[in-house]
């Protein structure tokens, strides 16, 4: 792999890091386990590794913001996780600290509101 395809896929990984956790946070209003979480990400065009996914949600039920149980009436127990209340009012003030920064970079990246600014 060449030096500038290795920088950039460094650059986009660390640009996707950042938007995980409010993904994974938009759909635990309803219990989920890693794999269902992992589909409904996927379907989303969302991709995110099991090895990336559980030490995020063991960390985010660590930080308070999920809830967990197991369910072990399937032949195969699975952990499910929910926001906790917390969780509900993180998840709520990071939407609106994502729509901030998105409406400000908009404006960096288009500053013409949809004119060429000579980056295409």
């Amino acid at each position: 792999m060449s030096d500038a395809k290795e920088h950039i896929d460094k650059l986009m990984q660390e640009l996707r890091r950042g938007t995980t956790t409010i993904g994974v946070l938009s759909q635990l209003w309803e219990p989920q386990y890693g794999y269902s979480l992992v589909s409904k990400l996927a379907d989303n065009d969302i991709h995110v590794e099991a090895g990336t996914l559980y030490p995020l949600l063991r960390r985010l039920e660590k930080q308070g913001l999920l809830e967990s149980k197991w369910d072990t009436n399937e032949t195969r127990p699975r952990k499910y996780y929910l926001l906790s209340e917390t969780g509900k009012e993180v998840y709520d003030l990071l939407c609106v600290e994502w729509k901030s920064i998105v409406t400000s970079l908009d404006r960096l990246i288009d500053p013409k509101g949809g004119e060429s600014n000579g980056n295409d």
